[in-house]
């Protein structure tokens, strides 16, 4: 839900393969690299939340010692976000024309939303609920040590440090009414990108799902590639497989980290890279179509990527992430410069992308 496109920028590297065994593109990490591209191309849609989130880090607190109502005084701000908000925002930095699709409320917050975009150089495809409010959304993060080296989970806080994040996100935002007519209207749009982007909070609600699903039939007719990025990390506990699986058939590409993904699937959830590749065998059968899958994991889901398609590993590569890597935000770095990266690999014919 968080993003921020600032952070220190990852070493590049990676290894590339075809399936025939011929060197490839080196990885997204090396070019275009994740501070955005020199040149911007591409047409891209994003379909996601918009809504208003307020942020803070608290130093010194830490939330498993805090037991009775306390009074912090810390940097915070108040920033425009929601998924769709926070990749359109790195996106930019790539692509030459982002739009942005999505449900918003009508208050004082509607003319601020708007501002956002246009300052970001984004266009415009929110819908207004009259007389609804903007979803709000506050995340907090503690100030605790990081465990002894060797121990923890490795998730590192703004700067590299490690902390607990606490998010806690309107249920009931105007995102999830998103209507497949509402889709419709932005069809036009959607056909003349070369990417459509969504992300599985849309899935959360049916009325939402719908919408998806309709926008991504109308990128597929469209020849539009799609792009889903499989969130939230905990979906499994938030709605079946069944309800899941028909749209990540229906991608052309799908970011996930692995633990999400095993766990949607009701697999184990790998421990190491040897783990991740006894995985894709069973990926081929229990999830149709040919999806590009962008698989992370490490430590902490982030520091390796395998791209995988239907019996071949295309490219492995490290992310960068890792010790005073911000990872507020690098999830959204990593995507926007993986899409821009398979898109221009699919334009000189280097890497297959349509089906």
């Amino acid at each position: 839900m968080t993003g921020d496109c600032s952070g220190a920028a990852p070493s590049p590297g990676g290894r590339a393969v075809s399936p025939g065994g011929r060197a490839a593109a080196s990885s997204p990490v090396a070019w275009p690299g994740l501070d955005g591209a020199a040149e911007r191309r591409f047409r891209l849609v994003v379909l996601g939340d918009v809504m208003i989130e307020a942020r803070a880090d608290l130093p010194g607190v830490r939330f498993a010692d805090v037991a009775a109502d306390r009074l912090a005084y810390a940097p915070a701000r108040a920033v425009v976000a929601g998924t769709a908000v926070n990749m359109a925002r790195c996106a930019a930095g790539y692509f030459r024309r982002v739009a942005v699709l999505g449900k918003i409320g009508d208050d004082a917050f509607t003319p601020v939303i708007r501002r956002e975009l246009r300052r970001m150089g984004v266009r415009d495809l929110l819908c207004v609920e009259p007389g609804a409010a903007n979803g709000v959304a506050v995340m907090l993060r503690d100030g605790a040590e990081p465990p002894a080296r060797g121990r923890g989970d490795g998730r590192g806080g703004p700067d590299g440090r490690r902390g607990v994040r606490l998010l806690v996100v309107d249920d009931h935002g105007p995102g999830r009414r998103l209507t497949e007519s509402e889709v419709h209207r932005a069809a036009p749009a959607i056909r003349r990108a070369d990417a459509l982007f969504a992300d599985g909070y849309a899935l959360l609600a049916p009325v939402s799902r719908a919408a998806l699903r309709a926008a991504v039939r109308i990128a597929r007719e469209a020849g539009t590639l799609v792009a889903f990025d499989l969130v939230p990390h905990d979906v499994d506990r938030r709605l079946p497989a069944a309800e899941a699986v028909p749209v990540l058939e229906a991608a052309d590409v799908v970011i996930t980290e692995v633990p999400t993904l095993a766990r949607l699937l009701g697999l184990p959830v790998p421990c190491d890279a040897s783990g991740v590749r006894d995985m894709l065998p069973v990926l081929d059968r229990m999830v149709g179509g040919r999806p590009l899958w962008l698989l992370r994991h490490g430590p902490s889901s982030l520091e390796d990527v395998v791209a995988y398609r239907r019996e071949h590993v295309l490219v492995e590569y490290p992310t960068g992430y890792g010790p005073g890597v911000r990872r507020t935000g690098f999830g959204d770095r990593l995507a926007a410069g993986e899409l821009y990266w398979w898109l221009s690999l699919r334009s000189s014919g280097g890497v297959p992308g349509r089906r």
